[in-house]
C-alpha cells in the first residue's frame, strides 16, 4: 500500500509500505495492505512505519529513527488519517 505522510512544512515520506502502526486518540492501531476505509484523529505518540526499504529525502531525514532494517518511526503530536483505495495519508503535526 501507498503511504504519505504530510506535515504543515513538507511531504515527509512517501512509499509502498507493508504496515503502519498509529496512536489513536483511543489507542494504537495498525493498518495493513488492503485495509477496509478508514478517517481517524491521531493522538501524540509514535507512526511505526514498516516496509521492504525506506528512502528519505535529506531534509526530513532527522526527523524519522531507525529501529531496523525495516522499521522507522515518527513522532507526532496529533493529525489525521485516511485509508482508501490502498493508500494512506497522514497528516501530521
Amino acid at each position: 500500500m501507498l503511504l504519505e505522510i504530510v506535515s504543515p512544512e513538507a511531504k515527509l515520506f512517501s512509499a509502498e509500505v507493508t504496515s503502519v502502526t498509529l496512536p489513536g486518540v483511543d489507542g494504537s492501531f495498525q493498518i495493513l495492505n488492503n485495509h477496509a476505509p478508514i478517517v481517524s484523529i491521531l493522538g501524540k505518540g509514535v507512526v511505526k512505519i514498516t516496509a521492504s526499504s525506506f528512502t528519505f529525502a535529506k531534509e526530513v531525514a532527522g526527523k524519522f529513527t531507525k529501529l531496523d532494517a525495516q522499521n522507522y518511526t515518527l513522532a507526532i503530536n496529533s493529525g489525521t488519517i485516511e485509508m482508501k483505495d490502498n493508500k494512506v495519508i497522514i497528516l501530521a503535526d
